[in-house]
């Protein structure tokens, strides 16, 4: 059975919504006033990297589907799916499955060698770590480097993955099935 148990017209308020009610599954739209739906569930899974969110959008380019996974979305519907369509995916998003609309692809799993190649056996140690959830200084201390040098080693490997922040890093890493 799917409940809905909110509503929000703009981005800032889908963050807040998720976040005041903990779904399970947040259906967004990828245009969204304020925020636009990949920034909003970038957002709601750094606070709750539990949640699965479908998009739900008119756009079938590759750009937007890449991006909307590489931020760690689960599913991406296009907005003509069928009625039908959109609760099963509710449901396998739920069941932590990834969805996607017929005639549109997934990130290459082809692309993640290239990416993941372009990392220092260090940087993917650091990466790793990271993905665990553990602080700088536990990866100091776990890996006898010195707190400056995970930094250094971690922002060589947002810069090589093309993110800015540690939860876009593990996002990408996610999406990619780096690690």
């Amino acid at each position: 059975e799917i409940e809905v148990v909110g509503e929000a017209a703009t981005g800032p308020q889908a963050v807040e919504e998720a976040e005041r009610l903990k779904p399970q599954v947040v259906v967004m739209d990828l245009a969204m006033p304020e925020l636009d739906g990949i920034q909003a569930a970038s957002q709601i899974l750094r606070k709750m990297p539990e949640t699965g969110i479908l998009i739900l959008s008119m756009y079938s380019e590759d750009t937007y589907v890449r991006n909307a996974f590489a931020a760690g979305v689960k599913g991406y519907l296009l907005k003509n799916a069928l009625e039908v369509d959109l609760p099963y995916a509710i449901k396998e998003i739920a069941a932590g499955r990834t969805v996607i609309a017929p005639g549109l692809t997934l990130p290459s799993q082809q692309d993640a060698p290239s990416d993941f190649e372009k990392l220092t056996q260090r940087e993917r140690e650091v990466l790793q770590h990271i993905v665990q959830g553990r602080s700088n200084k536990e990866i100091a201390d776990t890996l006898f480097l010195s707190l400056a040098t995970v930094k250094w080693h971690a922002n060589n490997a947002y810069g090589k993955l093309g993110v800015h922040s540690r939860t876009q890093a593990l996002a990408r890493a996610r999406a990619l099935r780096l690690l």
